[in-house]
């Protein structure tokens, strides 16, 4: 369990380069990772606390036959003082075999207490790599959203300034040029129709006027 958590460690230090090579998502990796991580956390949070409960038990059996075997003593004090030597020895056996049930359970609750320290240790180490792997994780996917911007946006930008587009642009520039072109032409053509035939018209109205004047002098007697 400790070995895949540092494994875990491991890859998310230093691996980051090979997840991007294999065409791996960085970010669903590390998430992965810190799931794992989480797990491996839960396991050892449930190991220790299993130990802590082994540990009280031993130590509450520990106590109970070291009771015993301090009442036997005060017992077989009390029988001597009835001169009841039998029932001192009787008690005095008992206290033995009490006394050797303490000592047991004594040592192995004092084990049972060096392995809960070293758990409850583990776990604590286990604890704060997680947090600082987590704060890596933050910041390395953090770098992967930066680089995939940055090179969608190199890409969009490259397209942009590609021979292709600059030549569409183009293209496009001289199609305007083109229709600029022909707007003016016809706008040329139109005012030269117009200008002749309003030179036309002019005429048509000279034409009309001398006649008219020409009529009026006959009849006023000045022609």
């Amino acid at each position: 369990m400790f070995k895949f958590f540092k494994r875990v460690s491991t890859v998310v230090g230093s691996e980051l380069n090979a997840m991007l090579d294999k065409a791996e998502d960085p970010v669903k990796m590390l998430d992965q990772f810190i799931r794992d991580m989480e797990g491996d956390i839960q396991e050892v949070e449930s190991a220790v606390a299993k130990q802590m409960a082994n540990e009280k038990m031993l130590k509450r059996k520990a106590d109970d036959a070291q009771a015993k075997v301090e009442k036997r003593q005060n017992q077989a004090e009390q029988a001597i003082e009835a001169d009841n030597d039998d029932l001192a020895k009787r008690a005095l056996e008992d206290k033995a075999e009490h006394q050797q049930q303490a000592e047991m359970l004594q040592e192995s609750w004092e084990q049972a207490n060096k392995d809960s320290n070293v758990l409850r240790g583990k776990l604590d180490e286990m604890k704060k790599e997680y947090q600082q792997m987590k704060l890596k994780k933050d910041t390395l996917q953090a770098r992967a959203e930066s680089a995939k911007t940055r090179t969608k946006m190199n890409r969009t930008m490259s397209a942009i300034g590609s021979d292709e587009s600059k030549k569409g642009f183009e293209r496009m520039e001289e199609k305007v040029l083109q229709y600029e072109a022909e707007a003016d032409t016809s706008e040329y053509f139109s005012h030269e129709t117009r200008s002749l035939d309003d030179e036309f018209g002019k005429l048509n109205n000279h034409s009309e006027v001398d006649e008219e004047l020409s009529e009026l002098k006959k009849k006023m007697g000045k022609d």
